[in-house]
């Protein structure tokens, strides 16, 4: 089983160019809203609480992201749990409008991460592995750690591993 470290630095050699990772800033959260959105509805009431795909999905995720790293599987959890609250009140519009605001989120999220990829020059991680696309939210919330000083640990081996990013994060530091 691979452990943290293996597969954010996996993930890390797709994404060596500064420019691709802050499109994943914009763009993954943006996909990750959107299919909690589109997982939403229908919802049932469960002891006063929806109970929905989306309920199911961020429990999983969350799960998985704990198991992996308690510190980053907690931060995912309430970002999770953000998206989910989001998703919720959504799930109360018009089937058109509620449509319209997911599948926009999805479209435009995707078209940002293909922006970014073309920076990089290299296909995104999740077509060589398909895990890729649960670990992009952790990549995401991890390199935003790193600009902000945290996990040291981790960020040494990611980029022992998988290179320094070009043009890189130390100019922000």
């Amino acid at each position: 089983m691979k452990t943290l470290n293996d597969h954010l630095s996996q993930y890390a050699a797709y994404h060596r160019d500064r420019r691709n990772i802050v499109t994943h800033f914009i763009g993954i959260p943006m996909i990750v809203l959107s299919v909690v959105v589109l997982l939403a509805r229908p919802a049932f009431d469960v002891a006063g609480l929806p109970l929905s795909l989306a309920t199911l999905a961020v429990i999983a995720a969350t799960l998985y992201y704990l198991r992996l790293d308690l510190r980053f599987g907690v931060v995912m959890g309430l970002l999770l749990a953000a998206c989910l609250a989001v998703a919720h009140a959504t799930a109360g519009l018009s089937p058109g409008a509620w449509a319209t605001f997911g599948v926009g989120l999805f479209v435009v999220g995707w078209v940002i991460q293909f922006v970014g990829h073309i920076f990089e020059g290299r296909k995104p991680a999740f077509v060589d592995d398909v895990m890729g696309l649960i670990i992009g939210p952790l990549f995401v919330v991890a390199e935003l750690a790193f600009l902000m000083g945290l996990r040291r640990e981790v960020e040494a081996v990611v980029e022992s591993r998988a290179g320094p990013v070009h043009g890189g994060r130390e100019l922000a530091k």
